[in-house]
């Protein structure tokens, strides 16, 4: 997926916007279409999506990791379904890290599988059901507020404080994915990360602070080193400025197509440039999923927590939700 254009944040200006208007409205009309004529498939066992409204990152994935760990406080024991976007197969399969690469299934489902099962497939019911039968009593469903086929008890919306819903249009003349009031209509809570006032309102839905962390014991590996930071993620200055709150001096940035390829040329080149700056070159937890794994201790990687300000909140939110299931 190339990167977000300039032009479809908040205040870039309405001319190319305008032009892409007609494309827009067709988009929505598409969107719409298949919302209506695509029957949710109910599993039997609830289902907690976990998305947002614009193309590119917001947070979901770490949103969807801290998640699973509070749904284990309350006595569940959840696993991860995931299109697996990027990967050649289709599934529906379980996803093995030692057998599975970026290239097979996503990367983002290799991260989500060091924290709870994952299973990932283009038919995202048949992999739910795939995760039914291996014993899991809830499904976390990754990046499917815009997967109809598959019913939920929850759908929670994640938004970026920073970014919001961008200039407010849908693909291709800004960044939503389907309109702005069909998609807080079919939400449930919105998780909100970090500060900003780019999304001001979600009518009456519950909103949860959170904020994204670095790793406390890579914080301190990085304070006063000098990096040469890459990314290819949804927002790559995101990771950039997350690096530069540990203390560390960024010499170098290279920001890459979200779920960029890392080929062995690339690699080294990264690699010797930051030899030549006397800095280590340092990357995100997700794109290193995209290295070889001969390669990956060729570069560092600042992992990243989510923390929401109101945990007891959440949880008591979630308990009230999922008590009669």
């Amino acid at each position: 997926m190339p990167r977000a254009p300039d032009f479809w944040a908040a205040g870039s200006g309405a001319i190319l916007p305008a032009m892409l208007a007609p494309l827009a409205w067709l988009y929505g009309r598409a969107q719409a279409n298949r919302r209506r004529n695509t029957q949710a498939i109910d599993i039997g066992i609830p289902v907690i999506s976990v998305g947002n409204l614009v193309a590119g990152g917001a947070g979901k994935t770490p949103t969807a990791l801290a998640l699973a760990l509070l749904l284990r406080k309350l006595g569940f024991h959840p696993a991860f379904v995931s299109r697996g976007y990027g990967g050649k197969l289709q599934g529906p399969l379980h996803v093995d890290p030692a057998k599975h690469s970026a290239d097979d299934v996503g990367d983002e489902p290799l991260l989500l599988a060091a924290c709870a099962p994952t299973w990932i497939g283009r038919d995202r019911p048949a992999a739910a059901l795939k995760a039914k039968a291996a014993g899991h009593d809830l499904i976390i469903a990754d990046d499917a507020h815009q997967t109809h086929a598959l019913a939920r008890k929850l759908n929670l919306l994640v938004v970026d404080a920073g970014y919001g819903f961008g200039n407010g249009s849908l693909l291709p003349a800004g960044p939503l994915r389907e309109s702005l009031a069909d998609g807080l209509a079919r939400s449930d809570a919105v998780i909100r990360i970090g500060q900003g006032d780019a999304a001001k309102s979600y009518g009456t839905l519950p909103v949860f602070q959170a904020s994204l962390r670095p790793d406390p014991e890579d914080a301190a590996a990085f304070k006063g080193q000098r990096l040469l930071a890459f990314a290819g993620i949804g927002r790559p200055e995101k990771f950039f400025h997350s690096l530069r709150d540990t203390g560390a001096d960024l010499v170098a940035m290279h920001a890459f197509a979200d779920h960029a390829a890392y080929t062995p040329d690339r690699i080294m080149r990264l690699v010797e440039e930051a030899n030549r700056l006397n800095a280590l070159p340092v990357t995100t937890a997700k794109d290193l999923m995209r290295f070889p794994p001969e390669a990956r201790t060729m570069v560092r990687c600042l992992r990243v927590d989510l923390d929401f300000d109101d945990e007891a909140g959440l949880l008591a939110f979630l308990r009230e939700r999922l008590q009669h299931v």
